[in-house]
């Protein structure tokens, strides 16, 4: 979808305006989501973005790496490999752990009260539905920390919806014990695959196909718009497929992917579930 030429130019006279000032921004297209990746770096085959700071292997002008292709550089943003999202873009969206800040999306009116009655006041933005209060300092970011409240700070994006109003203060350990006071992660030792499906010959010719297989199924997982618990299925069911008859994963692997569906709002209980059911549709 094309947005009208002058809807375009705000968004990037917006994300201009907000570079020089140390906040690294992205176009979002229709649904409030990023461009995926394009065709060399589907399924983050590239390698990746791992940080803001640290770009690594993946060296793709486009704005196709969610959060971690948000950017300060005003020439990466003006870029012509840039110009087709803008013209594409339906808003414009900012990575607050890059910008040292945490934002605590508050999604209705009762999060809303629920905030003033628990955390501390601090610069707020409206949103469609809620608010965003915003704080200065990062940290881990998270969905659903209680219900209707998501953290949005270190790989993550959030909209740009104005500069606010208020006066922002540090983060406070309210926020950061938000997550700390959520549920520890599921231990999957008890639903890894069975000594009877493991023994075959490794394919795994080199350790990173591994590493990578794991590494884009996080990203998958973090990155789905929507249908998460399906997401996390069908994501963890193609690990399993790839990976899971020849013993290569570990307790430490299956870890990082239920750590990675938790973040996006799964229970442990699910997140088992998931596992259990992916292991018994392979046959495992």
């Amino acid at each position: 979808m094309t947005h009208p030429t002058h809807i375009r130019g705000e968004h990037l006279l917006t994300a201009l305006s907000l570079a020089p000032r140390g906040v690294p921004v992205l176009p979002l297209r229709a649904g409030k989501v990023p461009f995926g990746n394009c065709r060399t770096c589907a399924d983050n085959a590239c390698g990746g973005r791992p940080n803001m700071k640290t770009p690594g292997p993946c060296e793709c002008p486009l704005p196709c790496h969610g959060w971690a292709a948000a950017t300060t550089d005003p020439d990466v943003i003006n870029s012509p490999e840039w110009a087709r999202a803008w013209r594409e873009a339906a808003a414009v969206a900012y990575h607050p752990g890059g910008a040292g800040l945490t934002v605590v999306d508050l999604d209705n009116a009762q999060a809303i009260t629920w905030a003033h009655d628990h955390l501390p006041a601090t610069r707020t933005v409206a949103t469609t539905r809620g608010e965003h209060w915003i704080y200065r300092g990062s940290m881990p970011s998270a969905n659903r920390v209680r219900p209707d409240v998501d953290i949005k700070s270190t790989m993550a994006y959030a909209r740009w919806l104005g500069p606010g109003t208020g006066t922002m203060t540090p983060l406070p350990d309210a926020v950061r014990d938000l997550i700390v006071k959520t549920p520890a992660p599921a231990q999957p030792a008890a639903v890894t695959v069975p000594a009877s499906a493991r023994g075959g010959t490794c394919p795994h010719r080199t350790p990173t196909y591994l590493a990578r297989g794991i590494a884009m199924a996080e990203q998958r997982i973090t990155e789905a718009a929507g249908a998460v618990h399906n997401t996390v299925f069908t994501t963890f069911l193609a690990v399993l497929a790839t990976h899971g008859r020849c013993g290569c994963l570990t307790p430490a692997h299956t870890e990082r992917l239920f750590a990675a569906a938790q973040a996006r709002g799964e229970s442990p209980r699910h997140c088992a579930d998931a596992w259990t059911n992916a292991l018994t549709k392979l046959g495992m």
